[in-house]
């Protein structure tokens, strides 16, 4: 559907209605248990990055060098965000033990959510953003024999998604302009796409450019919208999606302080 967008891996995939139940469980005693988390290409979303970052106790901008790497995918415009697999024989995540996933409580969206896969409209209706469920098989993922059977939303409320879906369908809205081809003739040699994935993914580094510049002062923010920026990454980012889309477009909530008196 060239209006949806897809998270996470695209193969193997069955839709699946709100009436419909999931058979599937993933534990110790599964015989697979881990096998998916070795050689797994697995994209990562600006939301994963902070809640990532916060669990390790490190920069946006440490966690992106050390376990990412920049991609371009089915967007020709923009690169995807990779998790980087080991340098072990099997590839496997960096964050797994012998017990399981190291960062579990934070994992990314990606881990979270399987076998669930969303698609969301690129282009809301009158009713509002529509969104499909699929279900993602694996050929070595055992899991689907397994006799526990769940609804959607209870997939949804077990594994803690609903959160990731709120601030994955912000990204979707801009990943939108991302493949339009913002970058003009340059393509993706423009300078602006470093700045735009910076915003996006890098909150330390942007929280950095936008209080250590002038660059505040070219923006009517409220105060409240200011403080909120010091305090919250998840703030950063919305703002970071905010501003790539003014970059970008010259549409969004953002205005110049030349053209409105700032706000109290």
């Amino acid at each position: 559907m060239k209006d949806n967008v897809f998270y996470g891996q695209t193969s193997g995939r069955k839709e699946i209605y709100a009436e419909d139940k999931i058979r599937f469980d993933c534990h110790p005693g599964v015989s697979c248990f881990t096998r998916c988390c070795k050689d797994a290409d697995m994209y990562l979303y600006p939301y994963d990055i902070i809640r990532m970052k916060k669990r390790l106790g490190i920069s946006s901008d440490r966690l992106l060098e050390l376990y990412t790497f920049q991609a371009f995918r089915d967007n020709p415009y923009f690169p995807s965000l990779m998790l980087k697999m080991s340098d072990d024989e099997d590839k496997s995540c960096q964050f797994l033990s012998a017990k399981g996933c190291t960062i579990y409580k934070d994992r990314p969206f990606s881990c979270r959510a399987y076998p669930l896969e969303r698609a969301v409209a690129r282009r809301g209706d009158k009713n509002g953003r529509k969104v499909l469920y699929f279900i993602m098989r694996h050929d070595h993922c055992l899991g689907h024999k397994e006799s526990r059977k769940w609804t959607i939303k209870e997939w949804i409320k077990d594994q803690q998604i609903q959160l990731y879906n709120e601030m994955n369908d912000l990204w979707v809205d801009i990943d939108s302009i991302f493949r339009a081809n913002s970058w003009g003739l340059q393509g993706v040699k423009n300078p602006g796409l470093k700045m735009a994935f910076m915003a996006c993914f890098n909150v330390d580094e942007f929280k950095k450019f936008i209080f250590k510049s002038t660059f505040l002062s070219r923006f009517n923010l409220p105060r409240k919208r200011i403080e909120k920026l010091k305090k919250s990454d998840v703030e950063l980012m919305k703002f970071g999606f905010d501003w790539t889309n003014f970059f970008l477009t010259g549409t969004g909530p953002l205005f110049l302080t030349n053209l409105k008196t700032d706000p109290l």
